[in-house]
């Protein structure tokens, strides 16, 4: 555990990858080993990095670079401590539509003025993390106690369940692929050993891709994988850059958006805490500024505002290793690949059922961690006031209940985060007297 006279970085103490054993975040395993499970953690970011620049009119291939840099900007912040994956964040979307009136699809051409409301977002947030990096994390144990932070994390997992659920298969044989993927992936986590087990998304992956292939390709039974665009596609290439145009107005409407990355970052920080049974409360200041100068330097280049990465969080989870040089290295092959379009067309040949069976997968094990987070604490349900702030918890952020300030909307995850703090200090005030 790291001491005031601990170096800024952390010195990772070589591990072997014995079966089972959890990787602490200043552990790594033999290089080889790390850099197939940072391969894994680009495949499971993927989706999502992509799809909220797409959703946006933004350049996918400018926001893998920039989940890369952000990344890598993340790690050197955070001293190398705190093992977490930056991608795009949907909470942007909404925003960012309002503020560029964009209708896609294809390219956002006022996306401009949307940039300079991420700066400006990404400056709130950092502004953000350099109060609490100096007043210090006592008020975080105040205020997520086992039974909220455990129903913020659970709700982190919930909440994206609609996602792959809902759009991610259009036909009743895309539904059924979903299912024979996530059954594969659970096939490699019990019945394989060693570090094809550790590589289980990746595996499952790979193993569902080639089934969807056989039964399309080759029996005409759904849309055909297709990787004529992967062929086409040169391996090296420059992504659309854009730079940024400062608008009040968009300014205004995007800034607050803040407040749900810090409850992101805050639960998935918490989240890891939990899992590794280090307390990484002390970095959780330097968490939000690293996120919050990433997401500045995002948008200053035409990338979306970034966030840590849930489904990353879900991949740690699966194969207990939470080794911070796995992040670095995710976040250099990321750096590499914005500069590949081939590989970007290779990522988005996979089929979408594919991707949405490996999603709820990962969006699962996000929702157990949160579980396992009131197991651990023995979180006394008999107490009304734990029952009353779980329960609630889980169906509004499930349900993304959402609250409108004006223009800017506070989702599912932001309510039910500030929800759970807000309800909890307020049941516990008679008991606090």
């Amino acid at each position: 555990m790291p001491t005031p006279s601990s170096p800024y970085f952390t010195r990772w103490r070589r591990v072997s990858p014995a079966e089972g054993a959890v990787v602490a975040p200043d552990e790594r395993l033999p290089w080889g080993h790390t850099a197939a499970m940072g391969v894994q953690h680009v495949i499971a970011m993927f989706g999502a990095t992509v799809l909220a620049p797409i959703l946006m009119g933004f350049d996918p291939n400018v926001a893998i670079l920039m989940s890369g840099l952000g990344t890598l900007i993340f790690f050197l912040v955070t001293g190398g401590r705190v093992p977490s994956y930056l991608g795009s964040s949907f909470a942007f979307i909404g925003v960012v539509i309002a503020a560029s009136g964009y209708t896609g699809p294809g390219p956002n051409a006022n996306m401009a003025v949307a940039l300079g409301g991420i700066i400006a977002c990404g400056l709130v947030y950092t502004l953000i993390g350099a109060i609490v990096q100096a007043v210090g994390t006592g008020w975080i144990e105040r205020c997520m106690p086992p039974v909220v932070t455990g129903a913020v994390v659970a709700v982190i997992g919930l909440n994206l369940a609609q996602v792959p659920i809902k759009n991610m298969a259009a036909s009743n044989f895309e539904s059924w692929m979903q299912a024979a993927t996530f059954v594969c992936v659970g096939l490699v986590a019990v019945l394989t050993r060693g570090m094809l087990q550790r590589l289980l998304i990746l595996v499952g992956l790979i193993a569902a891709s080639v089934l969807y292939a056989l039964l399309t390709n080759g029996l005409g039974l759904g849309k055909p994988m297709d990787l004529s665009g992967v062929l086409a596609a040169p391996w090296l290439g420059l992504p659309r850059f854009a730079a940024p145009v400062f608008s009040a107005p968009a300014m205004l409407l995007i800034a607050p958006v803040a407040v749900i990355l810090v409850a992101e970052n805050l639960g998935h920080v918490k989240a890891v805490t939990a899992m590794t049974g280090r307390n990484l409360d002390r970095y959780m200041g330097r968490a939000f500024i690293g996120d919050g100068i990433a997401t500045m330097a995002s948008g200053a280049v035409g990338g979306t505002g970034v966030t840590t990465y849930a489904e990353n969080i879900g991949v740690m989870a699966a194969t207990k290793i939470y080794s911070t040089a796995v992040f670095l290295v995710a976040g250099l092959i990321a750096l590499v690949l914005g500069f590949s379009p081939k590989f970007g067309a290779l990522i988005q040949a996979i089929p979408l059922p594919v991707m949405g069976g490996v999603s709820i997968v990962v969006f699962g094990l996000i929702a157990v961690a949160g579980a396992k987070i009131w197991v651990d604490n023995r979180v006394d349900f008999s107490d009304n006031k734990n029952l009353i702030v779980a329960a609630i918890t889980l169906i509004i952020g499930t349900g993304d209940f959402t609250l409108k300030f004006g223009d800017f909307a506070l989702g599912g995850i932001g309510t039910a985060t500030f929800g759970a703090i807000v309800l909890y200090a307020l049941l516990n005030l008679r008991r606090g007297r």
